[in-house]
């Protein structure tokens, strides 16, 4: 198991991402891999097993799209649609224009300033 870390009860192995619950019924831990179309699950009585399944299913799921010739998905390819409401669209659309660039711009610097802001303490000031 020498590539799966464990992210914030999120495992990643080889690029693939997975969620993790436990069902208390099963007395199980349920692994889903996600953004990807093919559904990917898996599960383990222990963490130790639970990393060894999820290790199996990314690896089982790259040989079977190596056999039939498939280009295995990958979970982010750098587009995603978003919906929003058309007054938003709108005011985006015209604050891109003013700023003489695309919405797509306007959109990925409204993230990055996003993050941007989540890491910075707001109670601390900058000098």
């Amino acid at each position: 198991m020498n590539g799966v870390k464990i992210m914030n009860s999120m495992l990643e192995y080889k690029g693939y991402h997975a969620t993790i619950e436990f069902d208390a019924d099963d007395d199980i831990f349920v692994g889903k891999v996600f953004g990807i179309a093919d559904s990917l699950n898996f599960h383990g009585s222990s963490i130790p097993e639970l990393k060894e399944m999820f290790e199996q299913c990314i690896d089982n799921y790259l040989d079977f799209c190596e056999k039939i010739g498939k280009v295995p998905e990958k979970e982010f390819k750098g587009s995603f649609n978003v919906r929003i409401s058309p007054e938003l669209h709108r005011k985006a659309a015209l604050a891109a224009a003013n700023q003489k660039i695309t919405l797509n711009q306007y959109i990925v610097n409204a993230i990055t300033e996003s993050f941007e802001k989540v890491s910075k303490p707001e109670n601390v000031v900058q000098v």
